[in-house]
């Protein structure tokens, strides 16, 4: 008799980590098998500290898990895949942020960037199976530059029309569609 474990879903959030009204916040208050990678106390801007940080989150799983990252998360995810072998169930890649591109005021700005070591953006094909939804209308990233990484990290490319950043500034608390690719990655 095989057993069935549903994977756990852990929360990989953006550089602005918990805001509690943002999807995936409500999305880990609403599932009994989610958690959340916890924010950083410091080096806030480190990539290496957030892919430590995600590394760490994993550790205390036991079991299947698949990864929902947003933005900046996203960015932590496949720097994370470049230099770990835990095998992942899949990854739901929401509003990558294009941080090889200049971001909109308020953000980190491009050399900032760089000197924290999120360049190059990790082009690789993923080691686990992954969607990539993108926005028409993201201020954070082109549809067409989100498009080619979903192609060449071997992703499924999900056109979410336009949706902004998909954060509670782009009019999103809940984010409904979450659940059902999710549902599609187990």
């Amino acid at each position: 008799m095989t057993s069935i474990t549903t994977p756990t879903i852990l929360m990989v959030p953006g550089l602005r980590d918990h805001v509690a009204e943002h999807w995936q916040t409500l999305l880990e208050s609403k599932l009994s098998n989610a958690a959340s990678v916890p924010p950083l106390e410091h080096d806030k801007l480190s990539c290496a500290a957030r892919v430590a940080a995600l590394d760490a989150a994993l550790a205390k799983i036991d079991g299947p898990v698949i990864l929902v990252a947003h933005s900046a998360g996203v960015m932590i995810t496949v720097h994370w895949a470049r230099q770990h072998s835990r095998k992942i169930h899949g990854a739901l890649l929401a509003a990558p942020a294009d941080l090889e591109t200049p971001l909109p005021a308020g953000y980190p700005d491009i050399d900032s960037l760089a000197q924290n070591g999120w360049h190059a953006i990790p082009r690789e094909p993923l080691p686990f199976p992954s969607i990539v939804g993108a926005s028409r209308n993201d201020p954070l990233a082109s549809f067409e530059r989100v498009a080619a990484m979903a192609k060449d990290w071997g992703s499924t490319l999900v056109d979410l029309g336009e949706v902004g950043h998909l954060n509670p500034a782009a009019g999103f608390g809940e984010w409904p569609m979450a659940e059902m690719l999710i549902h599609e990655l187990v």
